[in-house]
Order: C-alpha cells, then structure tokens, then sequence
C-alpha cells in the first residue's frame, strides 16, 4: 500500500525527508484492530516531526498522520482516536499517561491506505458527519474542546481570545466558542483569514497584537513566542491563559509580575481523551458546528499540503485522501 512516510529530518527543509512509497498492509494483533482510511488530514505535529521536534530519530522512518475516519474490518464507519495510552495509568485521563504516543509517534500512522490501533480507540463515526470531517476531529478539534470545557470551563457569556485565526486548532476553539455562547475575538496577521473568522460569528478579528474592545476571561494560546505578551495583555485579573502549542516558538518572556499580581492562571493541554472525542460528537450534533475544510488532496499530493501549511495558505484543515478508491 502507498504510504506518506518520514525517512528523515531537517529542520532547513523537512520535506526532504518525506517519501511516497509502498510499504506491507499492517497486521492486527490481539486487542488491535484494522482501519481502512477513508480521509486523514494534516496537522503541525506531522511537521514537527518532519523538522525533528519532540521526535527521536531513531524511531524513522515512521508512517506520518494522526487523524483518521474510514471502515473496521467489520465495514463499520469509525474515527481513530489518536492518543495511544492507559486511563487508568493516567488517573483516569489517557492524556497523562507517562507512557502516551500520539498515533505517528510509535506506531504507523493515517497517511496510509491502512492503519492499526488498539480497538479501544474506535468510536462509531455518526451518521450525519462526513468521512472528511470526522478526519478533522480527533487532533484539533479535541485538542480544541479540551482546552475550553475541560481546563478552560467555559460558560456561556464568557469573554475568550483565540489567537492565530487560520490554524486548525484556533479555528475549532472558535467554532466551538461561538457555538457554546461565548463572545470571542480572535488575530491574525491575514485580512483574508480575520474576514473568514468574522463568518464564523467572532464579535471582532482584530490584526495580531492589537487591543481588544476589553479584557477577556479566557486566553486559547497556540502561537507562543510572537502573542504571549499580548495574551496575558489582554486577559482580566484571575482569567486564564490555555497553552496547546507554540508554532513561533516556546520561549516568551515570562512576564511573572503581571501573573502573579493579576494571579492570572497559565493552564497546559496536551490533546484529548476519547471520552472528550464523544462529548465533542454530541456537542456537534446538538448545535450543528461542522469542522472548517480548506480543501481536499490526494495522497499524491502531500506534499504540496506540506507547503500550504509551511507557507500558512490553510484556513482550517487539509483533508488527505489515502486511497483512489473512496466511498
């Protein structure tokens, strides 16, 4: 089968190191199942793991892709849950097990005609969601969800920043926002991405940095280096700032003064528990929100997804197609 694999890493020039070639269909073992892919779609932790960040180079060449929605060997319509971990090591939560891998980690990924995962992490794909996106749902919109209603609670009313407008996870966060009753405003640098965000019921986009109408409850950071000033600028005494990512770089100026003495909270999150993935789904299905599609590409073309995202020309997700056969 054809498969999207990394063969090595460069920081310079990570799709240098990304290869379409064919590798063996995977073989479940016991407690594991099999997946044909029907639509996958592309995230910053398959960069990352192309330029070597967070991911050892010993464990190349790996299949790349977390995301994914296709058929059990069964035909039963699924989404992959893509943290490979123990609840119950975890305290309940998979997502803090010590031992957890993001499916692409240390396992094959979804850039493939075929993958395995332990069946636990099958959750039935609704009816009323299209393969291509329930693909968007189990990286960034999770991460997404779990940052608002798990560490963030937010309730209806409440006042929440996005930063980063275009990206897959602040696109969900506003979506999800919106749809849960918060006045949100998001950034960007884009006009074009602060006129889409507008479309997707924001009070306001605003460009990168610039003060907002007023302070908000909550903070959604994935940007890191380039808005965490602004961040914990423009959030009330006692809000919250909530971390899943720093695509500009993961060493701001601390600026512990104002933290302290505005006890402003700093939250981390790291992706999603399958049990959120559900709550997420009916969550969808009682609102309506649908995930924001930029466009579809064939495995073939990989890597020009590779360069939209590196050249940030994505307004929400990539969605990939594995197979030349979809139904």
């Amino acid at each position: 089968m054809l498969a999207a694999t990394a063969v090595s890493q460069s920081a310079a020039d990570p799709l240098s190191g990304l290869v379409l070639r064919d590798v063996p269909e995977p073989t479940p073992r016991p407690g594991w199942s099999r997946v044909r892919v029907v639509a996958s779609s592309l995230n910053m932790h398959d960069l990352w793991t192309l330029r070597g960040v967070g991911h050892p180079p010993e464990r190349l060449p790996i299949v790349l892709g977390c995301d994914a929605s296709g058929y059990d060997d069964h035909g039963n319509e699924v989404i992959v849950h893509p943290v490979l971990g123990d609840p119950d090591a975890g305290h309940g939560d998979e997502t803090l097990d010590p031992n957890r891998a993001l499916l692409s980690e240390r396992h094959d990924g979804s850039f493939a005609e075929y993958l395995v995962v332990p069946t636990r992490n099958l959750v039935p794909k609704p009816q009323w969601l299209s393969f291509d996106e329930a693909a968007c749902l189990p990286v960034a919109w999770t991460t997404a969800y779990r940052m608002l209603f798990t560490q963030a609670r937010i309730r209806a009313g409440d006042r929440v920043l996005v930063q980063g407008a275009g990206g897959g996870v602040a696109s969900a966060a506003i979506r999800l926002a919106v749809a849960a009753g918060a006045v949100v405003y998001t950034t960007s640098r884009s006009e074009a991405k602060r006129v889409e965000a507008l479309s997707w019921g924001v009070r306001a986009a605003l460009p990168t940095g610039e003060r907002l109408p007023e302070r908000v409850d909550v903070v959604i950071e994935t940007v890191g280096e380039a808005t965490w000033s602004h961040s914990l600028k423009s959030l009330r005494p006692g809000g919250s700032v909530v971390i899943a990512g720093a695509t500009s770089g993961a060493n701001p100026p601390a600026d512990l003064g104002r933290i302290f003495y505005l006890q402003q909270r700093v939250l981390g999150s790291t992706g999603g528990t399958r049990a959120e993935l559900v709550s997420m789904l009916r969550m969808l299905d009682a609102t309506g929100v649908r995930p924001v599609i930029d466009r579809t590409l064939p495995l073939a073309e990989i890597h020009k997804g590779f360069q939209l995202m590196i050249d940030g020309e994505l307004t929400g997700k990539l969605v990939i197609h594995p197979s030349a056969t979809r139904q």
